[in-house]
Formats: C-alpha cells, structure tokens, sequence
C-alpha cells in the first residue's frame, strides 16, 4: 500500500488509479471494515488525526480531483462528505523519498513524465498535507 504524501497530479494514470485503489482499502481498514492491513504504517498518520475516517476521505477526495481533471471516472460515492479534516504533516525528507521512488517507477512506465519530475523543488505534496523540514517518516519501510 502506497499512499502518496506528492501531489496526486505527479502520478501516471497506472499510480492514480492505483492510488484510488488502495486508499479505498486503507479507508476500509480505518472504519475497522477488513481484517488484512490494520497495522500497516502507512495509516500511522491518518489513525494520529482527530477523526481517521475525515482524514482519509478528504485525502481521497482530493484523488478524485486530480481523476477528474483527467476525465477519469472515480466512484465518489464509496466516500464520506467533504469535511473539515486535520491539515497533516509531512517531513522534505519523506518527500525526497516519494520522489526518488515515483521517478523509478516512471522511468519504467512513463519516461516522459519521469523527466518531468527531474526537477524536486517543482514537487507539490498533496492538498492535505503541509510540507515541514525533517527526515523521513519514522513509518516508511525503505
């Protein structure tokens, strides 16, 4: 399970949809819906929010954004409402990290868009997230 802290308009449309996918999972672990992932650390920093359950759909929500402005079809209706989530950190480290690991995967599947991100300071995080000085995540299995 790989939930980006990058902006969901870095991804090809293989890693969006993807995205989609296993933040769909992650939001059925967090409501205790599935027996499988439910100590997976990706979720660490949901679970650390007032309410998981706002936290993930505002962050899926934010995929379906990117969906849509790719003409793409993303069920919104397995989400909850728009709410007002918890803003959540994530540390220029783990930014780094995503990066060098999305570049990798891109250079396999999409090496245009691969070039595209050569560049780091060009890298937004997602919508949800405020970007901090740091390391990488305590949680990330490099």
């Amino acid at each position: 399970m790989r939930l980006w802290s990058l902006h969901p308009k870095h991804l090809d449309s293989k890693g969006l949809v993807a995205l989609w996918r296993e933040g769909l999972l992650a939001r059925k672990v967090l409501k205790g819906k599935t027996k499988g992932y439910r100590n997976h650390p990706q979720l660490e920093r949901f679970r650390d929010t007032r309410s998981s359950n706002l936290s993930i759909d505002a962050y899926l929500h934010h995929v379906a954004d990117e969906a849509d402005r790719r003409s793409y079809q993303f069920d919104r209706s397995k989400l909850g409402a728009v709410g007002a989530a918890d803003t959540l950190l994530v540390s220029q480290g783990q930014l780094a990290f995503e990066w060098k690991h999305l570049r990798g995967k891109l250079e396999e599947r999409d090496p245009g868009r691969a070039e595209q991100l050569a560049d780091f300071n060009s890298l937004e995080a997602h919508p949800l997230f405020k970007v901090v000085e740091g390391a990488v995540a305590a949680w990330e299995r490099p």
